[in-house]
């Protein structure tokens, strides 16, 4: 299995898409002989799909084809070298993956053929097995749906533990502590900008193109912040470095 689970799409000041990531998700392609990939844009609801595409065949150098020109959306991924998934909102991508019948044949492809997925921001969120730890607005339908479940464990991107000035609510610490007192058999990896997870076959690890950690938080037990995945071995099924 290859995954990349990026929290965001940019950093500040990058004029390309994925581009703290290039490093790691070129290796991948030169070493698997990728030359395209499918791109599912559904979380892109103010925006051009195929603008979209163009900017990823810039940013990564292979053919980049938007899976809304395809009649037969499942046809096109399991045709496909590898998966993009875009950023945008949540809900309305889970909705959409549901609606074109690709759940199935995403999992199929990642699992069986090992299609690489590439996932940023709400792309990395229907990786795990809900969105409900999306920060994302339901702004189509409040029903929940089951994700894609290739990663196994609830992730929350664009993670941030600053405290705003004149914000009165809730914390995103709170809101993620809030989950996991509902949720008590279920953990959250919060993921900082220009931060991924990286699964390669069976090994798990982390990079932040800012040196910074990750938190997991867990139902009775003190959050923390790690920079590499042994904190995740009691959680997932990988070897982690």
């Amino acid at each position: 299995m290859e995954l990349f689970l990026l929290s965001n799409g940019k950093l500040s000041g990058d004029s390309q898409l994925l581009g703290y990531a290039h490093q790691q998700i070129k290796a991948m392609f030169e070493a698997r002989n990728i030359t395209s990939a499918v791109f599912i844009p559904y979380a892109i609801i103010r925006g051009d799909y195929d603008e979209r595409a163009r900017d990823l065949e810039q940013s990564l150098g292979i053919k980049v084809e938007s899976i809304h020109h395809s009649a037969v959306p499942s046809e096109a991924i399991e045709q496909a070298q590898c998966i993009l998934v875009s950023g945008g909102n949540t809900w309305f991508l889970n909705q959409m993956l549901h609606e074109k019948g690709l759940i199935v044949p995403i999992q199929r492809a990642v699992r069986e053929r090992e299609v690489p997925y590439l996932g940023w921001s709400a792309g990395c969120n229907v990786a795990t097995p809900s969105i409900r730890t999306t920060n994302d607005m339901p702004v189509r339908s409040s029903v929940v749906l089951p994700a894609l479940s290739l990663f196994p464990v609830q992730i929350n991107p664009h993670y941030i533990d600053a405290h705003i000035s004149g914000h009165m609510g809730e914390t995103r610490d709170e809101r993620l502590a809030e989950f996991c007192a509902v949720n008590p058999t279920e953990s959250v990896v919060a993921l900082r900008e220009g931060s991924m997870l990286h699964v390669s076959g069976n090994e798990l690890s982390y990079y932040s193109a800012k040196g910074e950690g990750f938190k997991v938080f867990r139902h009775g037990q003190e959050t923390q912040e790690y920079r590499d995945t042994r904190a995740l071995s009691g959680l997932v099924p990988f070897t982690c470095v």
